[in-house]
């Protein structure tokens, strides 16, 4: 080796693992192998926290939290509370939401450093599949490791018909930085990401459309859930057109015209598009690697979350149909696990999901559709919130709660529920589907009274045939 070999050599800091992405999956990843005893980098571009903390999760639920209680105040009369007239500053609440995100970032930059992790601030990208180079603060560094776990996640798509401008037409991080609300939005997607955005909105007096291709909102959910939804959708005045195709925003001297297919047009003050989100993995050197990407831009790995490369690990939006945070934080435990010679694998038959919606959703498993297709003598029990008295007591009797079951074993298959409290209640579900309880298991465990947890017995004894608040006539699917 000559000797200007030898000192690039001796610049190259030598790891155990190396994280590429310092989110909801690289974080966790690069604090398990930590806690192996592994010597670990993280590569972070941005903040720590990824899209989750700094410009999806926590910020857009701070400002839900806020509208919740705004909604509470206004309802207070319905409680025997005379209150007066009711106002909100905006101001005030982005400010919150600021100081919520600064919290929790300051927090977990605390914890990686408790754990002596070596953060690098700066763009991570593969220079061979042990060989990392980042440009970043302190300029060019190079780190080199046998194991390497990619967490890169995803980003708003930019749609070329209406691009972003950020001012008037928004993607979902642009969005939750504005300072002052528009009297009037056209959210062109109505799935997850616009509907929490529609139901915010509309509680803090803007006036929502929402615009949806497919035949009605949320479709990757059962009927019966976005019916609900646009049950409490149509409610609250928020419009909705399904089967809708935009085809251009235009901006105007005051706001926009979105136009639709068939000369239709809406003018509004400021659009939200969210239509999808593109992968992080075009720009990080994966061919120098030789991993295989997907012409989606996805990266197939294996239930190791280990990808045809040895030793090298995606978790994540890129490594996952199920594009949730919580499941991001799981594939990075189980990838670390894995890089630290201690097996574990990936099981998603109990992803719990939810939007904080008003009502909320939440669902696990499978759906009553679902079961039947995959061969199941699936059966549903069903109830309703308003046939429950600690909804009646708190005034939260929108929605209900049903469990999917395999009528020969009782084995419960899925669990959704739309209401009050939702993203709670669902976690009940996803440890009886995780440990393949059957609904048994439920309708012999003692629910606390009263309490909405006990939607899940009447649910369950409604699945077997045997209710207790509601008269056997009542029995029925809700699909």
């Amino acid at each position: 080796m000559d000797q200007t070999n030898e000192k690039q050599e001796d610049k190259i800091q030598e790891f155990d693992v190396i994280v590429i992405g310092g989110g909801p999956g690289g974080y966790p990843a690069a604090i398990k192998a930590a806690q192996k005893g592994r010597k670990v980098a993280l590569i972070e571009a941005q903040d720590l926290g990824g899209t989750c903390l700094n410009r999806g999760c926590i910020p857009s639920k701070t400002l839900i939290a806020n509208a919740e209680v705004l909604q509470k105040v206004r309802e207070a009369e319905e409680y025997g509370i005379l209150i007066g007239s009711v106002s909100f500053d905006f101001d005030k609440m982005v400010k919150r939401k600021d100081d919520v995100v600064a919290r929790v970032r300051k927090s977990l930059e605390g914890l990686i450093k408790s754990n002596k992790i070596i953060l690098f601030k700066g763009f991570g990208r593969f220079v061979s599949p042990k060989l990392i180079e980042i440009q970043g603060e302190s300029g060019t560094i190079n780190i080199r490791a046998d194991k390497v776990i990619i967490a890169t996640g995803s980003e708003p798509r930019n749609i070329p018909q209406f691009p972003f401008d950020y001012e008037r037409i928004h993607d979902s991080t642009s969005l939750l930085n504005l300072k002052e609300l528009p009297k009037k939005i056209v959210i062109v997607g109505g799935g997850v990401i616009g509907c929490e955005f529609a139901s915010l909105y509309q509680t803090l007096d803007v006036d929502v459309t929402i615009i949806e291709m497919m035949p009605r909102i949320i479709p990757m959910e059962t009927s019966s859930i976005s019916a609900a939804l646009k049950k409490a959708f149509d409610r609250k005045g928020i419009k909705i057109l399904t089967n809708a195709l935009v085809e251009s925003i235009e901006k105007t001297e005051s706001g926009i015209i979105v136009r639709l297919a068939g000369n239709e047009s809406i003018e509004a003050d400021i659009a939200l598009v969210s239509v999808g989100r593109k992968l992080n993995t075009d720009k990080i050197g994966l061919e120098n690697a030789g991993v295989i990407v997907q012409q989606n831009g996805m990266i197939p790995v294996n239930d190791k979350m280990e990808t045809n490369v040895s030793g090298i690990y995606a978790v994540g939006d890129i490594a996952s149909k199920w594009w949730l945070a919580h499941v991001a934080s799981h594939q990075g435990l189980v990838a670390a696990n894995n890089a630290c010679g201690h097996f574990a694998r990936m099981n998603y038959k109990a992803v719990p999901s939810v939007i904080f919606t008003v009502p909320e959703i939440g669902t696990v498993g499978l759906t009553l559709e679902e079961a039947i297709e995959q061969g199941y003598p699936a059966t549903v029990g069903a109830f309703p919130f308003q046939a429950l008295g600690k909804s009646q007591t708190a005034l939260e009797t929108d929605g209900f709660a049903q469990i999917i079951t395999d009528r020969r074993t009782g084995q419960i298959l899925g669990a959704q529920v739309v209401g009050h409290e939702a993203s709670t209640l669902v976690a009940e579900m996803a440890v009886a589907i995780s440990n393949e309880l059957t609904v048994e298991s439920i309708t012999e465990t003692i629910h606390a009274h009263p309490t909405v947890a006990e939607i899940w017995l009447e649910a369950a004894l409604m699945a077997t045939d045997s209710p207790l608040h509601l008269p056997p006539k009542k029995i029925a699917a809700k699909e």
